[in-house]
């Protein structure tokens, strides 16, 4: 979703963008990186932050971007000329997608430091490295045909993903420190407290600094799109959307004058401002969505169109199809809709 209502936000730092292997200072002791994305979505953005550890000074970095040779090189631009002659002396991890995840391994073998990231999005992590989890293979492809995607060539498709996390994630550190709801962690000279999000990933950590009034928001508050929220095929009777949007609603406990860095697009100012809009864009959503099965019977394929308002590719559709559950099951496990297998196999929603 392009945000209609951007111009409640501002963007301190105008159009200026790091450029691949370049920093762009936030604060001092704060810099943006900006590292490219095999996807539709083309970019991440990634923080470094001046740390001290058992008396040693260097950097953290947050996130890590996707394993190739590409974000590889980026990196050792970074290390030769934005460190300012110090080592890297932890690596925190928001959450467990790939492009959070992917070289977090390879930094933490390079510095020999450890890894910070919530147990389930640690944990998810291993598992998925070494298999795949709701991100294609044959139980994905038969989730998604459950839900009305019935596109032989599509199915094949996502079938044949079943090495796509491994693909950007090969490894994961063998240990880790568990990151939690409220930690307050000691980063540099400053207090950064760990805020806990659901509904996006397992358990996504925010990074809130009080003292600057900065939040690192990972993938849970974008400026210009909308955090993805789907149902997997591991946890197909989830309920993703209601966790995701009270999760935002702890984020208005953040000052509204807070930076917010966000993992996609650039940093900004109105957070609040920015978690009312993402609410109206769900509410929005799920009036349509119920209105359609108000009309007919609906399975989650056929609402795409509805949801989705641009030409879609495989990977594009593989989001928009686990939103689209998502919606459903939130208006399903609500009392709002009801849920029937029909003997083609495909599971419809209609109201009550």
């Amino acid at each position: 979703m392009a945000n209609p209502r951007e111009s409640e936000l501002h963007y301190p730092f105008g159009d200026a963008l790091p450029t691949a292997g370049g920093v762009l200072e936030i604060a001092p002791g704060v810099r943006w990186l900006r590292m490219g994305l095999p996807f539709a979505l083309d970019h991440i953005n990634l923080w470094l932050l001046r740390d001290q550890v058992d008396g040693q000074d260097g950097w953290a970095i947050v996130d890590c971007g996707v394993a190739n040779d590409g974000t590889k090189a980026n990196w050792e631009q970074v290390f030769a000329e934005h460190l300012d002659g110090l080592p890297v002396l932890r690596v925190f991890v928001t959450h467990f997608h790939p492009d959070h995840m992917g070289l977090a391994a390879w930094l933490t073998d390079k510095w020999q430091c450890r890894l910070s990231i919530s147990a389930t999005d640690f944990n998810l992590a291993r598992l998925a490295s070494g298999s795949t989890v709701g991100m294609g293979g044959v139980a994905a492809a038969a989730f998604f045909a459950s839900h009305g995607l019935t596109d032989e060539d599509s199915l094949a498709k996502i079938r044949g993903r079943a090495s796509y996390y491994p693909s950007m994630v090969p490894a994961v550190p063998s240990s880790y420190r568990r990151l939690m709801d409220g930690m307050r962690l000691k980063i540099g000279a400053h207090e950064w407290v760990c805020h806990t999000g659901y509904g996006h990933a397992p358990e996504h950590i925010s990074l809130h600094c009080p003292g600057r009034g900065l939040l690192i928001s990972g993938d849970m508050v974008l400026p210009r799109i909308s955090t993805n929220v789907s149902v997997v095929d591991v946890e197909p009777e989830a309920d993703p959307l209601t966790l995701y949007l009270a999760s935002l609603e702890r984020m208005l406990a953040l000052p509204p004058a807070t930076l917010v860095l966000p993992s996609h697009g650039k940093p900004f100012i109105g957070l609040h401002a920015r978690v009312d809009q993402l609410r109206e864009h769900h509410a929005e959503r799920l009036d349509e969505v119920l209105q359609a099965c108000a009309a007919k019977p609906c399975h989650a394929a056929e609402l795409l169109e509805l949801m989705f308002k641009r030409k879609l590719d495989l990977h594009q559709t593989t989001f928009a199809m686990g939103e689209s559950v998502a919606h459903l099951n939130a208006l399903w496990l609500s009392g709002r809709l009801h849920r029937h297998l029909d003997s083609d196999g495909i599971y419809r929603f209609k109201t009550v």
